[in-house]
C-alpha cells in the first residue's frame, strides 16, 4: 500500500500524522510511504529523518492526495483537502463530524473511506486513539486557564495555588473521564481547590478513593453545576459522548452566576463545546469575552505542544495503521470490531450512528456498508 502523510494546514497546527519511526515500521511491512516536504520540520522531524527511515519526500499535498492509497493525518481535512479525496482512498485521522456539517457533506461527496481516531474503541470500552490527546488537553487546560486568569489576559487576577496567607483558586472540572482526571491532577499539583462533577457513581467513587480529601467529588446535576459556578475561578468543560455533539451544560444565563474575570476552558470544543457560549478559537487568538467571562476554546489544543502530542498520538495510531495497510481497509475493519467502530463515512454513506442522528443523515451500519 502507498501511504501518504501531508503537512497539516490548520491554524498553528504543527503535529504530523506519522513519525520517521512509524514510517520505518510501515516500510518494513512492505509498504511505501510518501511525506510532504517539511511536514514535521517545526517539531524537529526533518525530511532527512524520514528519508533515512525509507520514506520519499514529496513537494506538494496535491501529489500526495493524488497518489496515496491511504492518507494519514492528525486534524480533520480542511475544505481544500476534502476536495482532493477520492472514492478508492482511505482517510485515517481525527474527524469530529457531529458539529461539522460542511466537512461531513464534503466527505460524503468524496466517496472516500473515512476512519475517525476518536471513535476507534478497545476491549475495555475506551477510546485508545482519543485518550493520548485527551491526556494532553486535560493537562493543558489548567496551564491555559491559569494564564487566562491573569489580569493582563482579561482574567480576575487570581493565582491558582494562592500563596501563604491568600486562599487558592477554585477549579471546577465538569466530567471525570480522561480529560477531567488529567485536568484535576494538574490543578491539584498547583495547589488549587478542585471540584469534579460526573454522572458515573463508579467514577466518582474511584476518584474519591484515589485522591481523598484533596478533591471534592459531586454528582453532576443542573443544581450542582449552578452552585459550583458561583465560586469557581476556572471551569474546565471535559464531557464527551463518543462521536456525538457535546451536551450544553452551562448556558449564557448561568454566566451571570460567575465572578467577573472567571475563565471557562472548553476542551469539548472539537465536538461543538459544552458551554452555550463556546465557539472555536485558535492558538493565534485563543480567548474571547462573553458577559465578563473569559472563554478559551482552542479546537486543536494539543497542537500547542506539538512534539509531545505527535509522539503520544502516533504511539497509539500506528498499530491500527499497520493493520489497515497489511490487510487493506475493508478486511482490517471486518476482522477487528474496534477498528470498525472508527468508520464514520464510506462510499457516500454515514456509518456512525451518532453522526447520522446529529446531522440528519440516514445511518448505515459500518459492517453493512463494507459488505
Amino acid at each position: 500500500m502507498l501511504i501518504g502523510v501531508p503537512k497539516e494546514i490548520k491554524n498553528h497546527e504543527y503535529r504530523i500524522g506519522l513519525t520517521p519511526a512509524g514510517a520505518r515500521e510501515l516500510i518494513q511491512h512492505g509498504h511505501d510511504v510518501i511525506v510532504q516536504r517539511d511536514g514535521g520540520k517545526s517539531i524537529g522531524l526533518t525530511d532527512e529523518l524520514y528519508e533515512k527511515a525509507g520514506a520519499t519526500i514529496i513537494d506538494t499535498a496535491e501529489e500526495i492526495f493524488a497518489r496515496a492509497d491511504m492518507i494519514i493525518k492528525v486534524k480533520e481535512p480542511q475544505a481544500v483537502e476534502c476536495a482532493m479525496l477520492r472514492p478508492d482512498q482511505v482517510l485515517y485521522t481525527y474527524l469530529h463530524l457531529a458539529p461539522d456539517p460542511d466537512q461531513t457533506a464534503a466527505l460524503v461527496k468524496s466517496g472516500c473511506t473515512a476512519i475517525a481516531y476518536e471513535t476507534v474503541t478497545d476491549r475495555k470500552g475506551g477510546l485508545p486513539l482519543l485518550a493520548p490527546m485527551s491526556e494532553v488537553a486535560g493537562r493543558m487546560s489548567i496551564q491555559a486557564g491559569a494564564h487566562a486568569l491573569e489580569k493582563a489576559q482579561g482574567g480576575s487576577g487570581v493565582l491558582l495555588g494562592g500563596v501563604p496567607g491568600v486562599k487558592p483558586a477554585n477549579v471546577l472540572v465538569i466530567g471525570g473521564g480522561v480529560v477531567g482526571i488529567n485536568a484535576a491532577r494538574m490543578a491539584m499539583g498547583l495547589n488549587a481547590r478542585v471540584t469534579i462533577l460526573d454522572r458515573s457513581l463508579d467514577r466518582l467513587k474511584y476518584l474519591d478513593e484515589l485522591y481523598g480529601d484533596r478533591m471534592t467529588t459531586l454528582y453532576s446535576t443542573a443544581d450542582a453545576i449552578e452552585e459550583c459556578l458561583r465560586y469557581a475561578d476556572l471551569v474546565v468543560g471535559a464531557v464527551l459522548i463518543p462521536g456525538a455533539a457535546a451536551p450544553k451544560l452551562v448556558t449564557r444565563a448561568q454566566l451571570a452566576l460567575m465572578k467577573p474575570g472567571s475563565v471557562l476552558v472548553d476542551v469539548a470544543i472539537d465536538q461543538g463545546g459544552c458551554f452555550e457560549t463556546s465557539k472555536a478559537t485558535t492558538h493565534q487568538n485563543p480567548t474571547y469575552d462573553v458577559d465578563g467571562i473569559v472563554h478559551y476554546c482552542v479546537a486543536n489544543m494539543p497542537g500547542g505542544v506539538a512534539r509531545t502530542s505527535t509522539f503520544a498520538l502516533t504511539n497509539a495510531t500506528l498499530p491500527f495503521a499497520v493493520q489497515l495497510a497489511n490487510k487493506g481497509a475493508k478486511r482490517a475493519m471486518l476482522d477487528d470490531v474496534h477498528l470498525l467502530n472508527g468508520l464514520n463515512v464510506h462510499a457516500g454513506q454515514i456509518t456512525y450512528e451518532a453522526v447520522a442522528r446529529d446531522l440528519g443523515y440516514s445511518y448505515v451500519p459500518a459492517a453493512k456498508a463494507l459488505g
